[in-house]
């Protein structure tokens, strides 16, 4: 299990990812707030020799047309299903610190109520907001008590039968933690479609398959929807390792780049104490530890990075207290000091020994780019020099796919523009 800390442009993408996904034997899933020139592009055309490639694009990070759909709410059909699900929504829009307060409770409640009524009868997400622009509509209430689900229809009765202004204020909060799913073109991707194929976690976790999911960061992004597809596959993957011998052979690789910003899984931190034994590999790139405590919270981030068996410390480390416990974890060492002394009997030498930081908090955070520290189960700390792809021989290869991939991303951009700017000129 790996977690990498590296602040911007220190070569995350390129000496990490880049290669590890292009030497993955199996299964890989990818998250991501860029296309060109990134990871996408760079690992696309030698990910699809080797297994089918499946674009999650809900808003067009890479133009990537819709040649697939996902059911969000296959793992919902159940309260424990649903309630994570909610929790997706939830996490997407506030901090750990602010996730547990009265309205974002009874939001992620209501809102794991709605999508438990919906996955019970099969219907698609988009009723959900619906029966959230119209709170007074019995119907979740009626469909959660023809499934059998007694208390949770009892428990949405009440809040819609409570104080008006305490009624709307659920309903608009949760509203607005499912304010993505408003665009149509980001729900058609979550919705059924008899069309197009449709992507299943359980049968990828034993393919050689890839999963791109790409999401913009900040407000109105389709995180949500991302961090509920990786969860998915991760867990299904553990569900297929257990049901075949306890470990998935070959291993699933899941590179969450960008974590902490378009992939926010809540208990992230508690995956990772089982994930790697059932032959799931994750690989969580964050920009810095901070970044990691605003989305965890200290004590979930705390657990994230204890839980991993491999950390790698790149450049651009700013926290003075991290730099300060990296320092203190590399050790210390001891320094040969020589004095002279000169008296009227002559000169005299003595020699004294005293103990040093081996890399002091001021080294580590100059460390220039391609450069990491790593942390590993049962070593002392080391310095390494990452080798990006481009240095490898793949890189007559994969740098023109690379480069055929992002043109091609250009193109469906422009063909956009046009074809908009057309529509224009006519109406």
């Amino acid at each position: 299990m790996i977690v990498a800390i590296m602040a911007p442009r220190s070569g995350k993408t390129s000496g990490l990812a880049i290669p590890a996904i292009l030497s993955a034997p199996g299964p890989v899933l990818l998250t991501s707030n860029k296309a060109a020139n990134d990871a996408f592009t760079a690992t696309v055309d030698a990910r699809a020799e080797v297994g089918t490639l499946w674009v999650l694009d809900p808003q067009q990070i890479a133009h990537h047309p819709r040649e697939m759909w996902w059911d969000i709410l296959a793992d919902a059909r159940d309260l424990a299903g649903a309630k994570r699900l909610a929790g997706h929504f939830v996490s997407a829009s506030v901090d750990e610190s602010s996730g547990s307060d009265f309205w974002s409770t009874a939001a992620s409640n209501t809102l794991g109520a709605l999508f438990l009524a919906a996955a019970s009868h099969r219907r698609p997400i988009t009723d959900v907001l619906a029966w959230l622009a119209t709170p007074a509509d019995r119907t979740p209430v009626d469909l959660l008590t023809d499934a059998g689900h007694d208390a949770v229809a009892a428990q949405l009765q009440g809040t819609v039968s409570g104080a008006t202004e305490t009624r709307d204020g659920i309903f608009e909060t949760a509203r607005q933690y499912a304010s993505c799913l408003l665009d149509p073109d980001v729900a058609a991707w979550v919705t059924p479609n008899e069309d197009l194929p449709e992507f299943k976690p359980f049968a990828f976790a034993t393919s050689r398959d890839t999963l791109y999911l790409l999401s913009k960061d900040g407000g109105g992004s389709a995180s949500a929807i991302i961090a509920a597809a990786a969860d998915a596959v991760m867990r299904a993957a553990v569900i297929v390792a257990e049901r075949s011998g306890g470990r998935l052979d070959p291993p699933a690789l899941c590179v969450l780049d960008e974590a902490a910003n378009v992939c926010r899984i809540s208990d992230l931190p508690d995956l990772y104490s089982h994930l790697g034994s059932r032959g799931v590999i994750p690989m969580t790139i964050l920009q810095s530890y901070r970044q990691g405590q605003r989305c965890w919270g200290e004590a979930g981030m705390d657990a994230l990075y204890s839980a991993a068996t491999v950390k790698i410390i790149g450049s651009g480390i700013d926290d003075a207290d991290f730099a300060d416990r990296l320092s203190r974890q590399v050790g210390d060492h001891d320094v040969q000091t020589t004095s002279v002394s000169t008296s009227e009997g002559g000169k005299s030498t003595s020699v004294s020994m005293r103990t040093e930081r081996i890399l002091p908090p001021d080294a580590i955070r100059a460390l220039p780019k391609g450069k990491v520290l790593l942390l590993a189960t049962g070593i002392r700390v080391a310095m390494l020099n990452l080798k990006p792809w481009y240095k490898e021989p793949s890189a007559k290869v994969v740098g023109p796919a690379s480069a055929r991939a992002t043109k091609a991303i250009t193109e469906r951009a422009l063909a956009k523009t046009i074809g908009h700017d057309d529509f224009e000129l006519s109406a």
